[in-house]
């Protein structure tokens, strides 16, 4: 008997029809995902799977499939798996590694000119029909001239600053290992510690993976030393922002606004995790959303996808899994 690859979300059927020399494959047909226990159920006679970012593999999962050999995520953050556990128990993990950086960093710069120019405001005052023609009231900040501060500087906050540079904005940054000025070309950006980059920033962007070092690095103590006419962007993970904290700062008029594509409900791995955006932030007028887009690019999707599909290829095919996270 072949063995089966599920894969857990829609891709192009040419992803299927790569992988269909060496595999079976049972796909979902859907954009949506779908619910665990359909899931589990699909995956327990699976030799390898291909999730996508809604999904969360943990011991139990591991448990319910025990022909599973190789988890080949098509993604780059990977906390909502715990690859420990694969490796215990005999399980690949793989993922990909560069495809979103570039798409994700156009996102930030998107939900950056968006809030801060009052794109949401302004299209609605056009639509309500009040708009006369000439006579502008909505003043925002422009990125010329401006500070941005990186938390993060990883693929994706490197890409930021690249095309921030077109922008003339002078770029501080935060990171656990500073990196060599020689990365960039014209201007680099400077190291500089937490409490400054608050101080100094206009704009701050959340560009970090989420840890226990980086949970909640936004938070209550955070947001008294950032300025208050500052905007906060986080296309990092959600749980590096304390969202109630940013919420009660919009209120009181302690931060200019905030914009965002990841939410703390989104982080499966958290055992406190919330259920849901809290209220006073999702209805604020001083806040600019967009449902996890940072990937949502057709061609990047696919291209994600193939690479993922390559990994299990890989394994089939008696190599090492070209994505892969552990050793086992």
């Amino acid at each position: 008997m072949r063995p089966k690859t599920l894969i857990t979300q829609w891709v192009h059927p040419e992803i299927i029809d790569f992988l269909s020399p060496v595999t079976d494959v049972t796909a979902n047909m859907e954009r949506q995902a779908w619910p665990r226990e359909y899931l589990l159920e699909q995956a327990r006679d699976a030799r390898s799977v291909m999730v996508f970012m809604p999904d969360m593999v943990d011991e139990a999962f591991l448990l319910a499939c025990p022909d599973l050999k190789l988890i080949s995520a098509a993604l780059k953050g990977y906390d909502n798996f715990d690859v420990a556990a694969c490796t215990r128990r005999g399980v690949w993990f793989s993922m990909v590694p560069d495809l979103l950086t570039i798409p994700t960093a156009e996102l930030a710069i998107g939900l950056l000119i968006g809030l801060s120019r009052n794109v949401r405001p302004g299209d609605r005052q056009v639509r309500s029909g009040d708009f006369k023609g000439w006579r502008p009231v909505l003043y925002g900040q422009g990125l010329d001239q401006s500070v941005a501060g990186i938390i993060g500087m990883g693929a994706v906050g490197q890409a930021i600053t690249g095309m921030l540079s077109g922008f003339n904005t002078r770029v501080i940054y935060n990171d656990i290992r500073p990196i060599p000025e020689n990365t960039f070309t014209g201007m680099a950006p400077k190291a500089v510690s937490l409490d400054r980059l608050f101080s100094e920033a206009d704009f701050i962007l959340v560009a970090t993976p989420f840890s226990e070092a980086t949970r909640h690095i936004i938070n209550t103590r955070a947001l008294e030393r950032i300025r208050p006419q500052a905007i906060i962007v986080n296309i990092g993970r959600g749980s590096c922002v304390d969202e109630a904290a940013v919420a009660r700062a919009l209120d009181e008029g302690r931060l200019a606004g905030y914009a965002a594509d990841v939410f703390e409900f989104e982080d499966w791995a958290r055992p406190d995790r919330p259920d849901r955006i809290p209220d006073a932030l999702r209805t604020s007028a001083k806040t600019l959303f967009t449902p996890h887009l940072g990937s949502a690019v057709d061609r990047v999707r696919y291209n994600i996808a193939m690479e993922a599909a390559v990994s299990i290829r890989d394994y089939f095919e008696g190599r090492t899994p070209r994505g892969a996270v552990n050793r086992i």
